[in-house]
């Protein structure tokens, strides 16, 4: 696996950078000539060409000029933008509430054939029950101090965007650590009724759902990060901060390989209920 989630993000932007050096090198200029031409500090060229600051579409606009290279402007401007749109703060994504961040991912859900989730520390939103993606969901908004806190209308939002598991032409294996299910979130009956629909909707003919014992002897993944495969296309990623979307081919395939590893580790079936139904009994 990636050191860091967010190296991918982090790898497009030094790309970048790369491209932007060498067209300076290139022209034969100096980081402070180029810098004079585009009319900004010379300290500006240094920390963009480290990708430690993200350029504009202007700052690359002038900096193609000033190095004889308009043509390919536009083209390096797209893969900035592609670079910058992986890595997406969190702040930045619930500026408008968290019902809003529940809504914008709808057309995407049904759009989604094969969804493989791998949660260590929560129900995957694709099962959560109302009462316990309120308690989510207030968690987030308190933590983020959000100015309104409209997590209940975003858990209404997020289970009737879950409904999606019951659509034709979808498929679901989804993969939770056992911790996850005794890691209380909301009051004892809200974390019982969760729990009780896990045993319910595990056992859609569409639905494959893996519980990774604490118990198991050995492991050949640790727990990770939470993340989400969508078909072959997109891994996002959940940090603290931020969410992370993977679209360059090879790190799909290292998650794709975690997740395979992960997926052997669980027990299903009779296996899973048996856990679920251990975590319930643990409430009482």
């Amino acid at each position: 696996m990636p050191l860091s989630p967010s190296s991918s993000a982090q790898a497009a932007r030094e790309v970048v950078a790369q491209r932007l050096r060498d067209l300076r090198k290139t022209a034969g200029l100096t980081v402070t000539e180029l810098a004079d031409q585009c009319g900004w500090h010379h300290a500006k060229t240094s920390r963009i060409e480290n990708a430690r600051t993200a350029p504009s579409a202007t700052d690359i606009r002038l900096w193609c000029r000033a190095s004889g290279a308009q043509g390919q402007a536009e083209d390096l401007i797209a893969q900035s933008l592609h670079a910058e749109s992986m890595y997406t703060e969190w702040r930045h994504q619930v500026r408008s509430g968290l019902k809003q961040l529940q809504d914008s991912a709808v057309q995407f859900f049904h759009d989604t054939r094969l969804f493989r989730v791998y949660s260590s520390s929560l129900v995957p939103g694709l099962l959560q029950t109302e009462g316990y993606a309120a308690g989510v969901l207030g968690i987030s908004a308190q933590f983020r101090d959000l100015p309104v806190d409209d997590s209940a209308e975003a858990a209404r939002a997020r289970v009737q965007r879950s409904r999606v598991i019951h659509e034709p032409g979808h498929r679901f294996v989804l993969l939770v650590e056992e911790a996850a299910l005794r890691y209380q979130i909301g009051d004892s009956d809200a974390m019982a009724a969760q729990l009780g629909y896990l045993l319910t909707a595990g056992a859609l003919p569409q639905v494959s759902l893996g519980v990774i014992p604490m118990s198991l002897p050995q492991r050949v993944q640790w727990p990770r990060e939470t993340f989400h495969i969508y078909d072959d296309r997109l891994v996002s990623v959940e940090l603290v901060s931020a969410r992370v979307k993977i679209t360059q081919p090879s790190e799909i395939v290292l998650y794709l390989k975690a997740f395979e590893q992960l997926h052997g580790m669980a027990v299903y079936g009779a296996g899973a209920r048996a856990l679920i139904v251990k975590a319930i009994d643990a409430l009482r």
